[in-house]
């Protein structure tokens, strides 16, 4: 009767151990599998698409070059007629200002109608307006398209605005876009690429200049000289280095 109750007391004790197992077991899991799920969720980045700061839609653009006798008085003057040039389908886009010649000024706008902005270009109220803000001599206004154009923040390094003529254009451009690499080890970074508004083969080229030291060297080397004569472009072109200081 003993050795009876004796082994009854022993099977239930293995049972409570047993079910005792089975919990901690079912625990373990459950904490395993809450972790995981935790661990996943907060270690999965949210995916950012990548903006495309590359534009190819063909864009009228104005751009003019002058010189002022005082450039705080002339941009309170420029931005005081802003009303004028909206009138004409004229929006302000960057302003720069000549790294040699702080009043050396670059003034580049947007142009919803080619036609229509060469005919403010002259317009005397153009003229009068300039007056007002001291603007000193003649200015050098063209009318440009640009096919192709870089709007990243690169900060603000020297740009480089360069002119010239070209045999051909098509041929041109497929010569400098097999030269970027080219430019980038010598510290240059392409901006923009476009031409005259009626005579594709005049050139007018931004580019941003982050390395001074070696963009300068590459201005003079016979690599860039072979690539202008690669591109078919014809006599020296003009360069005018000016930093941004103003975006609308």
């Amino acid at each position: 009767m003993k050795c009876s109750r004796f082994a009854g007391l022993l099977f239930y004790a293995a049972f409570v151990i047993f079910l005792a197992s089975c919990g901690d077991n079912a625990s373990e899991d459950k904490t395993t599998t809450d972790t995981s799920k935790t661990e996943a969720t907060t270690n999965t980045p949210a995916e950012t698409p990548p903006v495309n700061t590359i534009i190819t839609t063909p864009q009228g653009m104005m751009v003019a070059t002058h010189k002022v006798a005082n450039f705080a008085k002339w941009l309170a003057s420029y931005d005081e007629h802003d009303s004028m040039r909206v009138a004409n389908g004229i929006h302000n886009y960057v302003i720069g200002r000549g790294m040699q010649d702080s009043n050396m000024v670059l003034v580049a706008v947007k142009v919803d109608d080619m036609a229509k902005a060469k005919a403010f270009g002259k317009d005397p109220s153009l003229k009068k307006a300039m007056q007002k803000g001291g603007v000193v001599g003649a200015p050098s206004i063209s009318f440009i398209t640009t096919t192709w154009q870089d709007t990243a923040n690169i900060g603000n390094a020297v740009r480089s605005r360069t002119t010239f003529t070209v045999k051909d254009w098509a041929a041109w451009e497929k010569s400098f876009m097999e030269g970027k690499q080219e430019r980038l080890d010598n510290g240059i970074k392409d901006r923009s690429i476009g031409h005259d508004a009626d005579d594709d083969k005049k050139v007018g080229l931004v580019t941003a200049v982050v390395d001074t030291a070696k963009a300068f060297a590459y201005y003079k080397s016979d690599a860039l000289k072979k690539r202008r004569e690669a591109g078919g472009v014809i006599g020296e072109p003009k360069r005018f280095l000016f930093y941004v200081v103003k975006r609308y």
